[in-house]
């Protein structure tokens, strides 16, 4: 235990910063979207969007795979491509991402053991790739509102599943809030505060409603 005499204000070390982590996106597609039937569709591809621009936002390494993007399951979500337009897709020949060379391969070029994942569907391309990332010594966090399931029951299921497993369940807002963590960081200032207006849904309205009545420098 602590002395309390020894704690000083530092943050934990389990805290997402942008020099230790990497994203990867897995299989965000027209016919993926289609299948799936845990929650809202549209909120599913907005937590998706914000998610992307924190990443960018903050720089963090990026890793984007579909499957079967020419013969069944359609081009990666475009919105999601033009965030990262000079980013390559990944395309594997089998759902057992980390089975692929080509995406551990991209994901080990990252230099980063810890991981935030989402994906479509949660119970296969979300889950085999977390569950072989942390038999391997990586750190998992799965972004569960930008991942979707055939079911609420696949979906849940799913993330109990990888929580049991080691892995972190979190959301796009916590991973982008985590990673600005202190409003003073002026340099992502205006940017985070952007992507909270753009997908932040009530939340971001109240920061267009803040800095419009209190001031431009309205946040939290």
């Amino acid at each position: 235990m602590t002395d309390i005499a020894d704690v000083t204000a530092s943050p934990s070390a389990d805290l997402l910063t942008p020099d230790n982590c990497a994203v990867l996106f897995v299989d965000h597609q027209p016919q993926m979207f289609f299948g799936t039937g845990s929650g809202d569709r549209t909120a599913i591809i907005n937590s998706t969007l914000g998610l992307a621009k924190a990443a960018k936002v903050f720089d963090v390494p990026v890793v984007l795979s579909t499957v079967a993007a020419e013969s069944f399951s359609g081009p990666i979500l475009p919105q999601l491509a033009d965030v990262f337009p000079d980013r390559k897709i990944i395309e594997p020949t089998t759902k057992k991402r980390w089975l692929e060379n080509a995406i551990v391969k991209a994901v080990k070029a990252t230099g980063r053991r810890r991981l935030v994942i989402a994906g479509l569907w949660t119970e296969v391309c979300v889950v085999l790739p977390t569950l072989s990332a942390l038999a391997q010594g990586y750190e998992v966090y799965v972004v569960t509102d930008a991942s979707g399931g055939v079911s609420p029951q696949a979906h849940e299921h799913a993330v109990q599943r990888m929580i049991q497993a080691g892995a972190v369940p979190v959301t796009w807002v916590q991973v982008l809030l985590e990673l600005q963590r202190d409003w003073a960081r002026t340099e992502t200032y205006v940017p985070v505060t952007e992507v909270v207006k753009e997908h932040g849904g009530a939340y971001g309205l109240g920061l267009v409603y803040a800095q419009a009545v209190i001031g431009a420098h309205a946040a939290g």
